[in-house]
């Protein structure tokens, strides 16, 4: 009997470890709750910078706000995943920050304004060129089918496709390599977006731009002014450019 009782105390359980575990993660689940509110909060205060900012510009680009969508995708994107630990706390501000290796995330004024400028629609194909941390892909992921974007930084494309994939965006496809010659073999694009500033149109991309499509990207070099521009393709054949306003990107490198 003696035997018995002693085994059954043996085998009851550890209530007390247990609730403890049940309460550490009730807790645990409670402040990324919180946490995931704050940042939402915080999305949303930084559509209304841009909002604001766009208003502020409105002589530039004829027009006083951006398409409706493109701010809701831009509300939706999670940028405190696309930045380091460091300048995390900043992620919402509108303004651009370091990612490391001399290349930075775009403030998201120009990301909406860039994504507003390409008319994107749900069944275009989009190619990026400058991936950077993959944020402005994630919002371009978010309003059209098919977004490849290549990155000429090894490091930074491979971490940028791990977070992309890790975050479930998979119309995104990632390529390591000089984007100004673009990506042949997954075009003609409906649109192309260049993320860093070179002196001319790349010619590549103009010919992988399909009839009708539409090119945004910075024109200039760094230690002069450079003009966010827009390119269109016109069905009888005719490129026609416009200036959109004054910019500041990090510059486009390779071996062109």
């Amino acid at each position: 009997m003696q035997q018995i009782m002693l085994r059954s105390r043996e085998q009851t359980p550890d209530f007390k470890r247990i609730a403890c575990l049940l309460l550490l993660a009730a807790l645990a689940a409670y402040a990324e709750m919180v946490q995931a509110n704050e940042w939402k909060a915080q999305r949303q205060k930084m559509v209304e910078a841009v909002r604001i900012m766009t208003l502020d510009t409105a002589d530039y680009l004829g027009k006083d706000t951006l398409t409706q969508k493109v701010l809701t995708a831009l509300g939706q994107v999670p940028r405190h995943q696309f930045v380091p630990p460091m300048v995390k706390r900043f992620a919402y501000r509108n303004r651009p920050l370091p990612i490391g290796m001399g290349q930075t995330i775009s403030q998201p004024y120009i990301v909406a304004l860039m994504t507003d400028l390409l008319e994107p629609e749900p069944h275009h194909t989009v190619l990026e060129v400058g991936t950077g941390s993959g944020y402005q892909a994630a919002v371009l992921a978010a309003l059209v089918k098919q977004v490849y974007t290549i990155e000429i930084i090894p490091a930074l494309g491979n971490e940028a496709r791990q977070r992309l994939q890790e975050l479930d965006y998979g119309n995104i496809e990632v390529k390591i390599g000089d984007g100004f010659y673009g990506w042949p073999d997954k075009g003609p694009f409906d649109s192309i977006i260049v993320t860093a500033a070179g002196n001319q149109v790349p010619p590549p991309l103009l010919q992988q731009l399909k009839t009708g499509g539409k090119m945004v990207l910075p024109i200039g070099d760094l230690f002069s002014v450079q003009y966010l521009v827009v390119v269109e393709k016109h069905p009888d054949g005719d490129i026609r450019s416009r200036q959109i306003l004054p910019v500041q990107f990090v510059p486009l490198t390779g071996d062109h």
